[in-house]
């Protein structure tokens, strides 16, 4: 009970603060963000609005011009079951990277996500 009463004012703190402190994206000619885009289709990324490590992911992806599906887990059940019962934790920020063979891999750590993140980005 209390650590909820702690949770809200604080998740809503930093909601407003990442909206006041947003960073902006980059300006790309349209031929680069589509490679970009091309980069980032296969993933998604399982997390929660005021948690401060998908918030920490959330801005690379604003810093970066990454387009990546956003997964609320508190918002519909059957993403929180999927992150649970393929990723195996409820852990997040968790990226989702379907491989072109099939293959799915679950990154987690939001240092870890952020680094393949820019990664990507210097590939594209």
């Amino acid at each position: 009970m209390i650590m909820s009463l702690i949770r809200w004012p604080i998740g809503r703190l930093i909601l407003l603060l990442n909206f006041v402190f947003s960073p902006s994206s980059p300006k790309r000619a349209q031929g680069e963000q589509e490679k970009v885009d091309a980069q980032t289709q296969n993933l998604s990324l399982y997390q929660l609005p005021s948690c401060p490590f998908c918030v920490k992911v959330r801005r690379t992806m604003k810093r970066e011009g990454l387009n990546i599906e956003l997964r609320n887990i508190n918002q519909k059940n059957n993403f929180r079951e999927e992150l649970i019962n393929e990723g195996g934790k409820r852990t997040v920020p968790c990226l989702r990277i379907d491989k072109a063979d099939g293959e799915v891999q679950w990154l987690y750590e939001s240092s870890d996500v952020v680094a393949h993140l820019q990664q990507l980005v210097k590939v594209a």
